[in-house]
């Protein structure tokens, strides 16, 4: 009932295009960069103007200049590195950080709300208290302060720096945002342990792990879906707004990185910062339509 409800959703299955449009994007953007001749390893400052006055306005980009197809979304003013490479491989960056989080936040969120629920007494109340612990807590301030001190940490050696900076950012999106979850699979439980299949599942002393995986996960499934088709795009907009605020990979392509970099050019060169813009923008939207029209299926007290 629920699918064939989203396969009649236009917007659900335009959202899902484009969705798909991306995540080809970002697994095939080697290949597609070979495609177009581009690459973001080989900087073409050859052709970068050098006469001041102009705020390093490219040679090669709409709309001072114009249009090749060696080069569809121009180059760089700094490096010279062209930018639809680094647009195709900031994809890759963004929804792949995305995900990661989005799934590590997920197990967290339910392993938490599970035993929140299930669990009673001092146990309940002390991840009860966790849980809203965490959601006090201010997400731009907990990032500024905890990712540099976790870089720090692991960043031993300058050959590790660019990995310990992407540990410290997958840490502190997903430590931030299970909270939701919880608190949602924690109140489906409470409800759920008090049925029948649940009450007599206990009567016959069927263990407590066994409960929880076999009788209340499935029935949490549809909560779990729509809250993971909701996390996905929130947390692609915060690993962009963490890599322009420079929290993040500084030596991997994202569309945040590229952003803050062309912060500087958008009088003079728009293109350069409109570009990772319209793609954030853009799969946010698809996400979280695609979000509402999964919850409006799987959930029908809140169907439009």
């Amino acid at each position: 009932m629920a699918m064939e409800q989203l396969r009649s959703d236009k917007v659900a299955m335009i959202c899902l295009g484009i969705l798909v449009f991306f995540v080809l994007v970002a697994l095939f953007s080697p290949l597609l960069s070979r495609a177009f001749g581009v690459t973001i390893d080989t900087p073409e400052a050859n052709i970068l103007l050098s006469t001041t006055g102009f705020d390093g306005m490219p040679v090669v980009g709409p709309p001072y200049n114009g249009f090749i197809w060696a080069h569809p979304f121009g180059i760089a003013p700094s490096t010279g590195t062209d930018n639809l490479a680094f647009w195709m491989y900031g994809a890759r960056t963004s929804m792949g950080i995305a995900l990661v989080s989005t799934v590590a936040a997920t197990i967290i969120g339910i392993t938490m709300g599970l035993v929140a629920g299930f669990a009673r007494g001092p146990l309940e109340a002390v991840i009860s208290w966790i849980i809203d612990f965490f959601l006090s807590l201010p997400f731009i301030l907990v990032a500024l302060s905890v990712a540099p001190i976790l870089v720090s940490r692991f960043s031993t050696q300058p050959a590790l720096l660019s990995a310990s900076q992407l540990v410290a950012l997958l840490l502190v999106l997903s430590l931030t945002g299970w909270m939701a979850l919880a608190r949602l699979i924690r109140g489906e439980v409470l409800s759920l342990r008090e049925r029948e299949f649940v009450l007599s599942a206990r009567a016959i002393g069927v263990p407590t792990r066994s409960i929880l995986r076999k009788e209340l996960l499935p029935n949490l499934i549809a909560p779990i879906i729509v809250s993971f088709s909701l996390g996905l795009p929130a947390f692609v907009s915060a690993e962009a707004g963490l890599a322009y605020l420079g929290i993040g990979v500084t030596n991997i392509p994202s569309w945040g990185r590229t952003i803050n970099a062309a912060s500087n050019y958008y009088d003079t060169y728009p293109l350069y910062l409109w570009a990772p813009v319209a793609g954030v923008l853009t799969l946010v939207v698809a996400l979280n339509l695609l979000g509402d029209s999964i919850r409006d299926a799987f959930d029908p007290k809140t169907r439009r």
